[in-house]
């Protein structure tokens, strides 16, 4: 059931991609912080602190922090144990901000994500997160 949240959500996500323009916007430091403070809690193990990072939506999507944490763990574990991670770029797609995270996990290998962002009263959160094909490399 999870898995099939997760997959609508990023569907959801990729479907507004292509018929969206594109803006790539300065970089925001109260995004990044939240983003970090985020990985600082998966870190840590404490998903309480980490659900609080979450949109509204996301929260209502799973219910209670655990809920949260099991789903992350189990589909994102690049993002429950990083070895280390980049902020690239902040877009803008249509009516969606979108940061893209360069990810490194335990193993070495590299992931790129996008956050979708939404601003709300209490600041912004995390309005999920999509798995993002590795850059195309000119040479």
């Amino acid at each position: 059931m999870i898995r099939a949240l997760i997959l609508s959500l990023a569907l959801a996500i990729a479907a507004v991609l292509p018929a969206t323009a594109q803006e790539i916007l300065d970089p925001n430091p109260q995004i990044e912080a939240v983003i970090g403070s985020q990985f600082s809690a998966f870190e840590a193990e404490d998903v309480t602190d980490a659900w609080q990072y979450a949109s509204p939506s996301i929260q209502a999507l799973f219910g209670d922090p655990q809920n949260f944490g099991r789903m992350v763990q189990q589909a994102f574990p690049m993002v429950w144990e990083p070895s280390d991670f980049e902020f690239i770029d902040l877009q803008t797609l249509g009516s969606m901000t979108v940061q893209r995270v360069e990810v490194i996990d335990q193993a070495g290998n590299l992931h790129y994500l996008g956050y979708s962002m939404i601003e709300t009263e209490a600041g912004w959160r995390i309005n999920g997160v999509q798995v993002l094909r590795a850059p195309d490399l000119g040479v």
